[in-house]
């Protein structure tokens, strides 16, 4: 489902009134409905604390595995197959990959970068698009004009053409392999700061809802500056609709990074992702060592399901015509 489209239904919700109507006649405020209304959805709430278990075994990972992610197992080298296997006395808790490298070590660690790749990509991208799409519904006029069309003309380039061609100009530039943790900041340039226009879209349609509101209308007459109505009102107000695509964008960044590092452009040696050990895992399908793209594979698509259902349910639970 695409984000943008899973978003719509409840968009109204961040306009509505402050507070509903308990089964005891008393008062929530929305966000509590919300939480109510979210946690009585289990899907939800299991993804949730799935999700929480994937992010404490990549920090902790690392940290307790007898292998780090790099160190060679050289007693397994030419027999991977039987010696490499997923083991409890070895150490090699998932196994080793084609190279003697501990897989349980290596799945933490590209954990770490696919969820930091998705999270801070996602974030940009949220940030960049809301205040955009803002700042264009509120101005109107040929701003909004302007903008919008350089918004149409971005977005009829083909996406991944860009990044795999910012990812090959990096890889082709001696100079820029030079810059410590380069290759990073390539991907979170071109996952996250080129994928904001949906997000900036609808952010400009709710906009132009809601500057004709009362409380817009009574800080332009008390002298409020556009900016800061922008900033402390109308953003304020998009915040349902920002979380809500913020959970469903997080999975389609970690499909963009693990997509071009399978394309071996995405993270380098010796550091990994899960896009990097599932080419790998690929790589040795053939050889009956399945392990090797068993675990990465179940962390990849276990968290990508999570992402989506957290995102429907904080869709559902923000939805004002279920209230």
């Amino acid at each position: 489902m695409h984000p943008a489209a899973a978003a719509e239904p409840f968009v109204e919700a961040a306009e509505t009134g402050v507070l509903v109507a308990d089964e005891e006649g008393g008062g929530r405020s929305l966000w509590q409905d919300a939480r109510r209304r979210f946690f009585q959805n289990k899907v939800a709430v299991a993804s949730l604390v799935w999700l929480a278990i994937v992010a404490a075994m990549a920090l902790i990972g690392p940290l307790v595995a007898p292998w780090d992610y790099e160190s060679v197992d050289w007693s397994v080298l030419g027999n991977i197959r039987e010696a490499g296997r997923p083991s409890i006395e070895s150490g090699h808790w998932f196994g080793t990959d084609e190279l003697g490298r501990d897989l349980f070590a290596r799945t933490m660690q590209g954990t770490q970068i696919s969820l930091m790749v998705g999270i801070v990509g996602a974030l940009a991208a949220v940030v960049i698009g809301t205040l955009y799409g803002a700042i264009s519904g509120y101005a109107g006029g040929r701003v909004d004009g302007f903008m919008m069309r350089l918004v149409d003309i971005l977005v009829s380039i083909p996406y991944m053409f860009v990044l795999i061609l910012l990812l090959v100009v990096v890889q082709a530039s001696a100079f820029l392999q030079s810059i410590p943790g380069i290759q990073f900041i390539a991907l979170f340039v071109g996952i996250g700061a080129i994928s904001w226009f949906d997000m900036a879209r609808i952010a400009r349609g709710q906009t132009l809802s809601l500057k004709n509101r009362e409380f817009v209308e009574a800080a332009i007459a008390t002298g409020v500056r556009p900016f800061r109505i922008v900033t402390r009102h109308i953003v304020p107000n998009l915040m349902g609709i920002v979380v809500v695509y913020a959970t469903l964008l997080v999975p389609n960044m970690i499909i963009f990074e693990s997509f071009v590092s399978f394309l071996g452009l995405g993270v380098q040696e010796p550091a990994t992702s899960w896009g990097a050990l599932l080419n790998d895992g690929a790589e040795t399908l053939t050889r009956g060592t399945l392990w090797q793209i068993g675990f990465p594979l179940f962390f990849f698509v276990t968290t990508l399901f999570a992402f989506f259902f957290i995102g429907d349910g904080l869709r559902d639970a923000l939805d004002p015509k279920d209230r």
